[in-house]
């Protein structure tokens, strides 16, 4: 299977058991893949993988592990708070409690479902607006400049 290209974003629920349906477009890719895994991941977000994904951030991650003490930490920590999951019957994830805490996501309340290319990743909505939303509109302004200015130098 070729890497299924996760993009979009959409906004689910957290149910009072601890899921999240994922939306149709997710689901397809995830009940296919079977097995799938959940992780802490950078900025306080949770990121779900397919087995593919999974395994090609692991090899990433042992090499970075190689480099030195802060990167096997970093290795560690984030294989201490991975889990493997399956889709339900109905398209929901059922969220671990210590990664809802990681991510600061609450029952009843809603997450930012958002497809990074190679992942999923779960967001508490006003951490996702803290950290990355209210930077949205200046990093793209930002790149089409910086591509604007890279094809001026190559025509002139």
């Amino acid at each position: 299977m070729s890497t299924a290209l996760l993009i979009g974003k959409y906004e689910h629920s957290l149910d009072g058991k601890g899921r999240v349906i994922l939306p149709s477009k997710f689901r397809q890719i995830f009940a296919w893949a079977g097995e799938s895994y959940l992780t802490q991941y950078f900025e306080g977000c949770l990121c779900l993988w397919t087995p593919a994904a999974f395994e090609a951030e692991v090899l990433s991650m042992q090499k970075e592990a190689a480099q030195g003490p802060a990167q096997r930490n970093l290795a560690r920590i984030w294989a201490a708070g991975s889990t493997e999951v399956r889709l339900d019957g109905q398209g929901r994830l059922a969220i671990p409690p210590h990664l809802r805490s990681f991510a600061g996501l609450e029952e009843e309340k809603p997450i930012l479902i958002q497809g990074a290319m190679d992942r999923v990743e779960l967001w508490q909505p006003e951490r996702w607006q803290t950290t990355i939303g209210r930077n949205e509109r200046r990093i793209f302004r930002m790149e089409l400049e910086e591509e604007a200015s890279e094809s001026a130098d190559e025509t002139g």
